[in-house]
């Protein structure tokens, strides 16, 4: 069964930065999403890129973050700066696409992003 699979989640002090990384099989073929739920709190999607690299952002993390691609590595980034303790999260890369066991919703299994002030 093809995974997504995302990493690069660390435990850092604000202002400091991180970039998560998610790749799979074929993900240059997909537009890829990157979606945070914070414990106890609702999941939400902060940011989407297409296949040609165009990305949009939540309004809580535009101007910090920034989603990037590397499309024959099949990779998908999140660069994110000077994080803030609401930054804190689980993390996760996601996409509805064909990666080569038939169109279907994939997620990443998620990675932990913690802020202190």
């Amino acid at each position: 069964q093809v995974r997504l699979l995302d990493s690069g989640g660390d435990s850092v002090q604000a202002g400091e930065s991180l970039r998560l990384s998610c790749t799979a099989p074929n993900l240059y073929l997909c537009i890829v999403d990157w979606h945070r739920q914070a414990p106890y709190g609702e999941r939400e999607r902060v940011s989407s890129i297409n296949q040609q690299g165009y990305a949009t952002y939540a309004d809580s993390v535009r101007g910090r973050f920034t989603a990037s691609r590397d499309n024959p590595a099949n990779m998908v980034y999140l660069q994110m700066t000077r994080l803030k303790p609401e930054d804190t999260a689980m993390y996760y890369c996601s996409t509805i696409c064909n990666l080569g066991d038939g169109r279907r919703t994939y997620w990443g299994q998620g990675t932990q992003v913690t802020v202190s002030s």
